[in-house]
């Protein structure tokens, strides 16, 4: 079976935001249109930005605020992130380049994940950030302009703050510089981020951002990797056979290597520059791997490990903790909930193969435990997700893609 899944929601959040703060006008091919990229359409709205969607064919035309005076937005901006980690983390230190006192909030479930070491080096780099509720945390006003220059940040928490910094710094009179105080988890990401923002216009080496402002352009949005995981990780369970269609050698998502640890697993795995394709061998083995760079499928790993032979350890997630639910004491409580010995670690989990019992999963309103958990019922009768609508926050057809597997 061959399948194309979604617009990479990573990258589609990105160019929407280098083409927002880019002089000129920018088409966005491919877009992902799901809860997180509309929350970072409207906010992209809210900055002031023009905003040309046409749904059918999934394009966005962006007229930039940028001119060769600067941002013509002056602040006043009251944002709403919703569930979005990408938008809220990205948004922000754009608000920080207008003069204006704007406001970022979100839903509860964002209201509890960090934002403290980006507050702190907004601070540092000459933004005004007061605290709304608890300090560290959703909401926030914000006021400008930040100057840019040398910052230190943390890089165990989340690569998103510093993928925020990075695309607003080509707007900082000074731009930036980062100092990491702790290793960078995620780093493909931030690599995402840097070829996304050369496409527009961006001189970015390393960790420092040179200032010079973003030119529009005409963008193609790769799938997303993440998504891709599923139907891959189903091929290796199901000793099935599928072709991802645009994702492969050439992708800028550090997630189609994915498909390498399903290879290790047993898969048989033939990728080109613009396609992956898993074929399940009917004997799985179970693994020990470090996801600290693919940590979104982690929870995909997770399902396929229940049909390995032989134990599954993941370890250096530890900070998907933090995310939309603690995703490895859920994917843990979860799996023991169907009979599956599952054992969580400091920094990962340990899967041992089994069967497991027709069982309700919750989902914790986490997109990726639906989605991930959804694998089981594969090849296990009576397997029910529960709250399976919270796909929508990057995948609304996922369950009717899943379907065309059988």
């Amino acid at each position: 079976m061959t399948v194309r899944v979604p617009g990479s929601k990573s990258v589609t959040n990105r160019a929407l935001l280098c083409a927002a703060l880019a002089q000129g006008t920018s088409t966005l091919s491919g877009a992902l249109l799901a809860d997180d990229t509309r929350a970072m359409l409207d906010a992209v709205r809210a900055l002031g930005a023009g905003v040309d969607l046409d749904e059918a064919t999934r394009t966005v035309v962006v007229s930039g605020l940028a001119s060769t005076d600067g941002l013509t937005a002056s602040g006043g901006v009251h944002v709403d992130a919703r569930q979005s980690g990408t938008t809220s983390r990205f948004v922000l230190p754009a608000l920080a380049l207008l003069a204006g006192r704007s406001v970022l909030d979100g839903s509860e479930q964002l209201r509890v994940r960090p934002f403290g070491p980006l507050v702190e080096a907004l601070r540092h780099l000459g933004a005004q950030v007061e605290d709304l509720a608890r300090p560290g945390n959703l909401p926030v006003a914000v006021s400008g302009p930040v100057r840019g220059g040398r910052v230190a940040l943390p890089g165990h928490l989340s690569s998103q703050f510093l993928s925020g910094l990075f695309m607003t710094a080509p707007l900082m009179p000074e731009g930036l510089s980062v100092e990491l105080t702790s290793p960078l988890v995620s780093v493909p990401y931030l690599e995402m981020t840097a070829a996304v923002m050369r496409a527009f216009g961006a001189d970015v080496e390393g960790l420092h951002v040179r200032p010079g402002g973003y030119r529009g352009c005409d963008y193609a949005i790769e799938p997303d990797a993440s998504a891709a995981s599923y139907f891959l990780g189903a091929a290796a369970i199901t000793g099935g056979r599928v072709t991802v269609e645009g994702l492969g050698t050439a992708s800028l998502q550090g997630d189609v290597r994915f498909a390498d640890v399903l290879e290790r697993m047993g898969a048989r795995v033939e990728r080109t520059p613009d396609r992956i394709t898993v074929t399940g061998t009917g004997v799985l083995r179970g693994v020990e791997v470090d996801m600290v760079d693919i940590s979104d499928t982690a929870q995909t790993l997770a399902a396929v490990a229940v049909h390995a032979e032989g134990p599954t350890r993941v370890r250096g997630i530890g900070f998907i903790r933090g995310k939309e639910t603690d995703r490895i004491a859920a994917v843990v409580t979860e799996l023991r909930r169907a009979g599956i010995d599952a054992i969580e670690d400091d920094d990962g989990f340990t899967i041992h193969p089994g069967t497991p019992a027709p069982t309700r999963f919750e989902t914790y309103d986490d997109h990726r435990m639906a989605m991930s958990l959804a694998l089981l019922g594969l090849r296990t009768p009576g397997i029910e997700i529960d709250n399976p609508r919270c796909v929508a926050k990057t995948y609304p057809n996922y369950f009717h893609d899943l379907a065309q597997l059988s």
